[in-house]
């Protein structure tokens, strides 16, 4: 289950990775929001990331204008670590290295097609373990202190 969510920058780039995930057979839990008028993305990504954080969900996705504020609201929740994500070796890597669980895109940064394809690598990304599960059990400590 794919937690996803947005403000009104990102309707559009939402509604397209909405319609990959049901092409690729994979559900999806949607936190909003579903128009073009102003709004706060806290209000959106915050629940997202809760969501993911509970277990409710799997992974999560989030989007903005930029991806930035999605991203830094998603980081605040215990237990998150999102990455603002532009390309594909980052979407990648940050899975790998990183175990990421959720991801941020901006609508007004990347294409819809570029999104799509960072999407299906970070979803298609195995995290390494190894000595990226030590560096991430570290990254991890920071909340305990």
């Amino acid at each position: 289950m794919i937690a996803i969510a947005c403000d009104h920058g990102a309707v559009a780039l939402k509604e397209a990775i909405k319609a990959h995930l049901t092409q690729r057979g994979l559900e999806y839990k949607d936190f909003g929001t579903d128009t073009a008028d102003s709004c706060d993305y806290p209000d959106f990504a915050g629940p997202a990331a809760q969501a993911v954080a509970s277990g409710e969900c799997d992974r999560g996705i989030v989007c903005c204008t930029t991806g930035i504020g999605v991203s830094i609201t998603a980081n605040k929740v215990r237990g998150i670590r999102c990455a603002l994500l532009s390309d594909l070796m980052s979407a990648r890597l940050t899975r790998q290295h990183n175990d990421t669980n959720m991801m941020a895109l901006g609508a007004g940064v990347v294409g819809e097609k570029l999104a799509l394809e960072i999407v299906d690598t970070w979803l298609d990304t195995a995290f390494e373990g190894g000595r990226h599960q030590r560096r991430v059990e570290k990254m991890m400590a920071y909340e305990e202190k």
